[in-house]
């Protein structure tokens, strides 16, 4: 199983990014999995973004993005999405996309595959 997140880079506070996880494996089948996406800044531990059912139909998301991250899936495509709107600094740190079974979850322990993570950088 490979999880590909890119879509990370410098942008001005205020702006926005969308990143991209693109899923593969002969044996994994994207459909079936909850996805979500974690951020981990320097010297700070990994913490929850963002995570969605594996129809799409439920979304969670960190309570103090207030609103400003959307996630999504397109199933055809392999692929979930994080659309980060109204960026400030304390956004800067590296992306991770994570797959599981199972059910929506906030910890990171509970994910079983990983992707290498993007980083995103947001100057003030």
């Amino acid at each position: 199983v490979q999880l590909q997140a890119s879509g990370g880079g410098l942008v001005q506070a205020g702006g926005s990014l969308r990143l991209s996880c693109a899923a593969s494996g002969r044996t994994f089948t994207f459909s079936n999995y909850y996805m979500g996406w974690f951020r981990q800044a320097p010297g700070k531990e990994r913490d929850f973004v963002s995570a969605i059912s594996w129809s799409g139909g439920s979304t969670t998301n960190a309570d103090s993005l207030k609103g400003r991250f959307t996630i999504s899936r397109d199933n055809a495509k392999n692929t979930v999405y994080l659309q980060m709107n109204s960026l400030k600094p304390e956004d800067t740190a590296v992306y991770y996309c994570a797959a599981r079974r199972g059910g929506l979850s906030r910890t990171w322990m509970e994910y079983d595959y990983w992707g290498q993570g993007t980083l995103v950088t947001v100057s003030s």
